[in-house]
């Protein structure tokens, strides 16, 4: 962390540096190493960081320099004085121009990246906070990569057999990939409250991808049904299988019994998913989460140990254990995610 908050002082700090080191040379070595043109460091290294104003000021900074140096070295009347001044001069206005360029870039990604935030945040509506014994929390964290927002998805209802939940990641970026998690995301909404059982669930979802997806698209999902006082039951297509954390902090992964295909993807040509139940008592949790937790890398390119955090999940608030996640994901990853990380946080009450 020390790292990230460094290097934005040192670019800023860079532009001086350089011309300091210039001005240091030319009056310790004398003029006749020829170091003064290296004086356009100082307004290239500007364009890096700052503003238009930022970079004006340091063009006309290392202009200032190469003047008074150019008088002191007895240069100014020289071709060499000339030749460093124009040099000088035009790389400061092209990086003023450069700067110019990068401020109205990032404003037109700032504003794409906040068109693609608000539609996801559309499509992922907040989840119910509680339902009978049952506490949810959510997180959701997004990559934001030249606003390439990912298909992650999730959604709960309350059914007349139970609690329902979806959490789900389309293959692919973009809005091809939020376009068809909307699709699932709506057809979940229907089936988990007219579907008898999660099967019929998982077939309306099929059914609603088989029109919509082109190719060999895929989503990868699980559903579940909570019922109180009779467990969960999971339906697993081919997603990250939900961790179980018991009171005592113990954590153990809700495997399916055999792996199946994604959504999406022809059911005959391989296994179906069936329905297993995962006993789910009071003062357990069920954490739902997709592969930008799973499959996050640290700089020594390890999987985050999700299994080894049980203890960030006693805290009695389930939103702060979720935040205490996130921040502890964030410090494993180092850098920022490349993937989005949606978290579903599903807590067995005592009381």
């Amino acid at each position: 962390m020390v790292t990230l908050r460094f290097r934005p002082r040192l670019l800023a700090a860079l532009p001086f540096i350089a011309m300091g080191i210039v001005v240091l040379v030319d009056v310790v070595a004398g003029p006749s190493i020829g170091f003064l043109p290296m004086m356009a460091l100082g307004p290239a290294f500007a364009g890096l960081i700052g503003n238009v104003r930022r970079s004006v000021v340091i063009g006309a900074l290392a202009l200032g320099l190469s003047l008074m140096l150019s008088i002191f070295n007895s240069q100014v009347d020289d071709r060499r004085g000339y030749t460093t001044l124009i040099s000088v001069a035009g790389v400061a206005v092209a990086g003023v121009a450069a700067t110019s360029m990068r401020k109205r870039r990032e404003a037109e990604l700032a504003s794409v990246r906040s068109i693609a935030e608000t539609a996801q945040r559309v499509l992922l509506r907040p989840v119910p906070r509680n339902a009978g014994q049952l506490r949810a929390a959510v997180s959701y964290t997004s990559a934001m990569a030249e606003a390439r927002i990912g298909g992650d998805l999730y959604e709960m209802v309350t059914a007349p057999t139970g609690v329902r939940l979806i959490v789900g990641d389309v293959q692919g970026k973009g809005l091809e990939a939020v376009e068809t998690a909307a699709v699932v995301v709506g057809a979940f909404r229907e089936a988990a409250y007219d579907e008898g059982d999660l099967m019929a669930v998982g077939q309306r979802l099929e059914r609603a991808l088989a029109r919509h997806l082109l190719g060999e698209k895929f989503v990868t999902a699980v559903l579940a049904e909570v019922r109180e006082r009779d467990g969960a039951t999971l339906l697993n297509f081919g997603h990250p299988a939900p961790l179980l954390i018991r009171p005592d902090g113990s954590v153990h992964y809700a495997e399916p019994p055999d792996r199946a295909l994604p959504l999406g993807l022809d059911l005959e040509d391989g296994p179906a998913p069936q329905p297993h139940r995962v006993p789910f008592v009071p003062g357990d949790q069920l954490l739902f989460y997709t592969d930008g937790v799973s499959e996050a890398r640290d700089p020594a390119n390890r999987f985050y140990p999700l299994e080894e955090r049980g203890d960030l999940f006693k805290d009695p608030d389930p939103d702060a254990a979720l935040a205490g996640v996130r921040l502890d994901l964030a410090e494993h990853i180092g850098t920022p995610p490349h993937d989005d990380a949606a978290m579903l946080l599903l807590r067995y009450r005592d009381e």
